[in-house]
């Protein structure tokens, strides 16, 4: 066992979202001495409620995190507002943090999640989480049925006017800076097919009233009344710890990501990435379930690790 020292724990989980404090929780019932290291960045604040959470549908993000927060204190698991800005190995790993506290840890989990980079057209930034939305799955049933607008940002966008079909026949497919040449047949094809309108042109903003979006203006002027616009935000992984650790990563068509094993673990020994800074598509209850499954392994190991260490 590590030292029993303010500074020294069995495991510091980095980030304090679903995945972070799901393998905290399981960490504290196992009797493990964890840290939380929680910087309050969630990526879904800017949403009043997260859905598809099978017992939490339509909680609120801020009011899920806290009754998680609650229950890892009843395991003596404990969490500091801090950030992580730095981590070393050696016998263990030293996390140094931004308030000037060093702690040291035998096992690591990365749960630091990831930023949402939003495109850069006014309006869209002050209406992200309300009537700017980036996941079907996540909002489409709350808006189901109001005249969409999908935002191209790349070629790729395409899939996202095509899903978010499903939600609502009234469909525009803002092509802003993608040219209708970068569409392929197949393309054109599936948008005819699912009754999304096609509109070229550069979206110069949103139109508002009384806070509320009601339409897209193109940088000619002509404006196109809508009531919700999907955007696709540019993921940008916050996985600079596990790049210090000289982790292994691999491409993917929404950025880099560690490479890991089913339960979380990374090419570092001794060191895990859960929820989505281990990938991009993990939602709430993905990220709450990897956070489980890599605290139970973490758990294991460190026990057998402990017995083939006794003479």
């Amino acid at each position: 066992m590590t030292e029993n020292n303010t500074d020294s724990y069995e495991v510091v989980v980095v980030g304090g979202g679903a995945a972070g404090l799901s393998a905290a929780l399981v960490l504290g019932r196992a009797r493990r001495r964890t840290l939380v290291v929680d910087a309050g960045e969630p990526r879904n604040a800017p949403a009043a409620h997260m859905q598809g959470y099978l017992s939490r549908d339509g909680m609120p993000p801020a009011e899920f995190l806290a009754v998680g927060r609650e229950e890892i204190a009843r395991y003596g698991v404990e969490l500091v507002r801090d950030r992580a800005v730095d981590v070393t190995r050696g016998a263990d790993f030293t996390v140094a943090l931004e308030s000037g506290r060093t702690v040291r840890a035998r096992r690591l989990v990365i749960a630091t999640g990831l930023k949402d980079e939003l495109p850069d057209v006014p309006g869209v930034a002050e209406h992200f989480g309300r009537d700017v939305l980036h996941c079907p799955y996540c909002h489409g049933w709350e808006v189901r049925d109001r005249a969409f607008g999908v935002l191209a940002t790349t070629p790729m966008s395409v899939h996202q006017a095509l899903m978010v079909s499903q939600w609502s026949k009234d469909v525009t497919f803002f092509l802003h800076q993608v040219a209708e040449s970068d569409l392929s047949d197949d393309d054109v094809r599936r948008l005819g097919a699912a009754g999304v309108k096609v509109v070229p042109g550069e979206v110069a903003g949103l139109v508002t009233e009384d806070d509320r979006l009601t339409g897209v203006r193109l940088a000619d002027g002509t404006e196109h009344a809508r009531d919700v616009l999907f955007v696709a935000p540019r993921a940008v992984p916050q996985t600079g710890l596990l790049e210090k650790l000289g982790a292994e990563f691999q491409e993917t068509p929404f950025g880099a990501y560690p490479v890991v094993d089913p339960t979380g673990l990374t090419s570092v020994p001794g060191v895990w990435a859960v929820g989505n800074a281990m990938a991009f598509a993990e939602q709430v209850i993905n990220a709450a379930a990897g956070g489980y499954r890599a605290g139970a392994f973490i758990n294991g190991e460190l026990l057998f690790a402990d017995l083939d260490a006794t003479p």
